[in-house]
């Protein structure tokens, strides 16, 4: 790692250790691969501490700070990961070593669906965007699957237009595809029939949660609060603020480095700051 003054998105030491075993096997097989074979010099740590800074302010890759590596250098690599699976196979990972130290098995049997429609930047094509006519808002619609301790276990991203029931059964393919236990998901009153019946067809017993008619305004509803922090854990995140991604897959991967940064300091108990009093 480079000698510069740290920035509260660093890794430490303990979170790095995490991470660094699975970039290193990735950098070694691109290395394999290559007719020289000789290494490349920028550090892999540099590089994830500058991309955990770009997820956590919210800057374009162009404001990067001059003591991380060049913005092309780490998009390069950001790209190579996204495209190769690694960021997700990472939070795959380290979802299994957070529920072991919450006493659970590493593969989850239960989980939880929510959906989370955000705006879009200028720079989001048109034909990835759509229309949320229920929420009235114009851009992108995140699908998040999570246990039911609130660690993401599958992510989509679509148009926003697309319906709850078509990101329900893409979110229900991916967890059993990914986690094979589960076998129970809980929903809210916007997924129909048709994610029930397709989580029927997959093993998984879909169960829709209804609000409960007598409470007026907002409280607690059974099992659905849980999605619906996660994706307030992950809002604490600029860069998720509002889709800036040219590709849905980047939108993905944005959110799954959100995920890895806290499962990282879950996993070692270190605290996350919010953004109160850094103004």
């Amino acid at each position: 790692m480079s000698q510069r003054k740290p920035y509260p998105s660093d890794l430490s030491d303990a979170r790095w250790a995490l991470i660094e075993p699975t970039l290193t096997a990735w950098r070694k097989a691109r290395l394999d691969r290559r007719p020289t074979g000789q290494p490349a010099k920028v550090d892999l740590r540099d590089v994830f501490n500058a991309l955990l800074y770009i997820n956590r302010t919210g800057i374009p890759w162009k404001y990067l700070p001059h003591d991380f590596p060049n913005h092309g250098t780490v998009y390069a690599y950001y790209a190579a990961w996204r495209d190769e699976e690694i960021l997700a196979q990472l939070n795959y990972d380290l979802t299994g070593l957070a529920r072991v130290k919450e006493g659970r098995k590493p593969q989850p049997t239960a989980s939880v669906i929510d959906t989370q429609s955000v705006k879009t930047s200028t720079n989001v094509p048109l034909t990835s965007q759509g229309t949320d006519a229920a929420k009235k808002i114009v851009g992108r619609k995140r699908g998040i699957l999570t246990d039911t301790i609130g660690l993401i276990l599958a992510v989509t991203v679509t148009a926003a237009s697309l319906s709850e029931n078509a990101v329900g059964i893409q979110l229900l393919d991916h967890a059993k595809k990914t986690y094979p236990t589960i076998s129970k998901s809980w929903v809210d009153t916007g997924f129909k029939n048709a994610v029930i019946e397709h989580g029927a067809s997959l093993g998984i017993d879909v169960e829709v949660v209804n609000r409960n008619p007598g409470v007026r305004g907002f409280h607690v509803v059974k099992r659905r609060w849980v999605v619906e922090r996660s994706i307030g854990w992950i809002m604490q995140h600029r860069r998720l603020a509002r889709d800036y991604e040219t590709l849905p897959t980047s939108s993905e991967t944005m959110i799954h480095v959100a995920s890895i940064d806290n499962l990282t300091k879950r996993i070692t108990d270190e605290t996350t700051s919010t953004w109160r009093g850094t103004y």
